[in-house]
C-alpha cells in the first residue's frame, strides 16, 4: 500500500514537471507555423520561447514588461490590410507568424503569453479607451495588482509600462476579461469576438 501511494505521489510529481516545461507552441503547431510563414516566424516563436523562459520564476513586474518589450517589437497594420476584415481578432500565432496586427491584436498575444507564465488572468483585462493623441479608440492591456489597486498599461503606442494616472492620453471606456467575464452591457461585442477567438485558439488557427 506504501508502494503504492509512493508511485502515485512520483507519478503526479513528473506528471507536474512535465507541464510546468510545456513549451508556449509545441512542436506540430510550430511546424504548421514554419510551412506557412517560413523560418522567419520559427526564430521568432524560439526567441519568444527564450524571452518567456528567461522570467519564467521571476516577479509578475518582470514577466509584463519582457512580453510588453517583445510585443512590441511587432509591426502596427490594420485589420483590413491584414485580413481585409474590419475587425479581426487574431490569435497570437497569426500575429507573430504574419509579424503584423493592430492594437487587439498585441493586447490578446500579451494576455495568452503572461497567462502562460502564471501570471493570474483575474489580473488581467482587456481596457478599450479613447485615445486623445490619436483622436480614435484603442485597446490597452491593464494590470491589477489587486482588485483596488491602480492598473498598469501594457500598451503597442507606448513602450513603458505605467500606472493609468500617468496616462492623461486615454480615456478608459470599460474593462473586459473573457476568463472573468465582468458582463455589463456594452461588452456584448467583445463577448463574441472572444468567443470566436476560443474557437480559433482550440482550432489553432494560423
Amino acid at each position: 500500500m506504501f508502494k503504492q501511494r509512493v508511485l502515485v505521489l512520483l507519478s503526479l510529481f513528473f506528471i507536474s514537471i512535465a507541464l510546468a516545461n510545456e513549451p508556449y507552441v509545441e512542436g506540430p503547431l510550430l511546424d504548421r507555423i514554419t510551412e506557412k510563414y517560413k523560418v522567419f516566424a520559427k526564430k521568432r516563436f524560439f526567441y519568444l520561447q527564450k524571452t518567456l523562459d528567461s522570467v519564467k520564476d521571476k516577479s509578475d513586474l518582470e514577466k509584463l514588461e519582457t512580453v510588453n518589450t517583445f510585443y512590441n517589437s511587432v509591426r502596427y497594420s490594420s485589420d483590413k490590410k491584414v485580413y481585409n476584415k474590419s475587425d479581426y481578432w487574431a490569435t497570437p500565432w497569426e500575429f507573430l507568424g504574419k509579424d503584423r496586427g493592430d492594437c487587439e491584436d498585441y493586447v490578446i498575444s500579451k494576455y495568452f503569453a503572461l497567462k502562460y507564465l502564471g501570471v493570474a488572468p483575474e489580473k488581467l483585462f482587456f481596457t478599450y479607451a479613447r485615445s486623445s493623441k490619436f483622436k480614435a479608440a484603442h485597446m490597452v492591456l491593464t494590470y491589477f495588482k489587486t482588485p483596488k489597486s491602480e492598473p498598469l498599461i501594457l500598451d503597442n503606442n507606448n513602450h513603458k509600462i505605467f500606472p493609468a494616472s500617468k496616462r492623461k492620453d486615454l480615456t478608459p471606456i470599460y474593462n473586459f476579461n473573457g476568463d472573468v467575464l465582468n458582463k455589463i452591457g456594452k461588452e456584448k461585442k467583445s463577448h463574441k469576438k472572444w468567443d470566436q477567438l476560443k474557437l480559433n485558439m482550440k482550432r489553432k488557427k494560423i
